[in-house]
């Protein structure tokens, strides 16, 4: 069928229990993928830190919306389970299109949750977070590409923050939000000889389940949280990436994409489509409202987005110059 362009593909969301993992597993499922749910939340036993969600919850939304999807309990910071994971995939499948790593980026328990500069950081769970939310993200790549290398197909999506190079919150969040980028640029360099394409992925204002509560609205009156803030309005459910995900992944020039950083707005105009009120959230069309926040975080903004910039430029300058030694070299 036309809408469903993934149809006989299979996918795999780690960190599917919640928030964006949750709307993109949707969102594949939607478009016709086999999706297994992944992550540790099961009936009866709830996230560590009492979250409801769980994986069952995710996988009976794709089934209820017409689609095929299979919740299996995973740690994904246990390699062996996760070796067994793909392993059960492989055999009850044949084949392994797509990982979606989106694991572990709201646990309260770790060290993301905090704002604060580099010197003000608790380090007493930076260990932690750095398991959760990077090494398991290097774990399931590992495991996942020997299937999709075989078959000379597939692709390998890092669920990261923003579409620059840093990220909010503290020095552990920052790290762990420019690796997932550098990993996936290069994953994808590696992955190139075998046509299997990686990339990073960044969603806008993200209406997870967490964010909802945070504003006391529902998806139902969700617009009321402009009244909060009105950066609020430009807001989108984690259906949206997934929407913009299942897109690329049918692109049939998806390898030409590979390494690159995409956010879900600019995923939503490349691909036309819309989040589940029909609308088209754009963060970077969006007139960003600085009143709430202080004037030093917004200078700070300020400093670091020239840094950026310098840093880019010189960066593809470096680049460019190592690229033409190689040419020449090759030639």
């Amino acid at each position: 069928m036309a809408n469903r362009p993934l149809e006989g593909s299979v996918a795999v969301v780690a960190g599917a229990t919640r928030g964006a993992g949750r709307g993109i597993a949707r969102g594949l499922g939607e478009a016709g993928a086999i999706v297994y749910c992944t992550g540790r939340s099961i009936k009866g036993h709830p996230s560590p830190y009492k979250r409801p969600e769980t994986i069952d919850e995710t996988a009976e939304m794709i089934v209820d919306a017409g689609g095929t999807a299979i919740a299996v309990q995973v740690d994904h910071t246990v390699e062996a389970d996760v070796e067994a994971l793909f392993k059960r995939v492989d055999h009850e499948q044949g084949r392994i299109d797509i990982l979606v790593n989106s694991i572990a980026g709201e646990d309260p328990r770790g060290a993301m949750s905090q704002w604060c500069s580099f010197w003000k950081t608790k380090l007493d769970a930076a260990e932690l977070t750095l398991k959760q939310s990077l090494l398991s993200h290097i774990i399931t790549s590992k495991h996942a590409a020997p299937y999709m290398i075989d078959r000379k197909r597939g692709l390998i999506v890092e669920v990261t923050e923003s579409d620059g190079l840093g990220a909010g919150g503290n020095p552990i969040t920052q790290v762990v939000k420019m690796a997932l980028k550098g990993l996936a640029l290069n994953m994808a360099a590696e992955l190139s000889p075998y046509k299997v394409a990686s990339v990073s992925v960044t969603p806008g204002f993200l209406r997870s389940e967490t964010m909802l509560e945070r504003f006391g609205v529902t998806e139902a009156n969700w617009q009321d949280g402009g009244k909060k803030d009105r950066n609020f309005l430009e807001s989108e459910t984690p259906l949206f990436l997934g929407r913009g995900i299942a897109a690329l992944a049918a692109d049939p020039e998806l390898l030409d994409h590979s390494g690159q950083l995409f956010s879900s707005w600019a995923l939503g105009r490349k691909y036309g489509v819309t989040d589940i009120d029909g609308r088209r959230p754009d963060w970077a069309a969006h007139e960003m409202d600085f009143s709430r926040h202080p004037k030093s975080l917004v200078e700070r903004l300020r400093t670091g987005s020239e840094m950026q910039i310098r840093f880019l430029r010189e960066t593809a300058d470096r680049s460019e110059h190592l690229l033409r030694q190689l040419s020449a070299s090759a030639g």
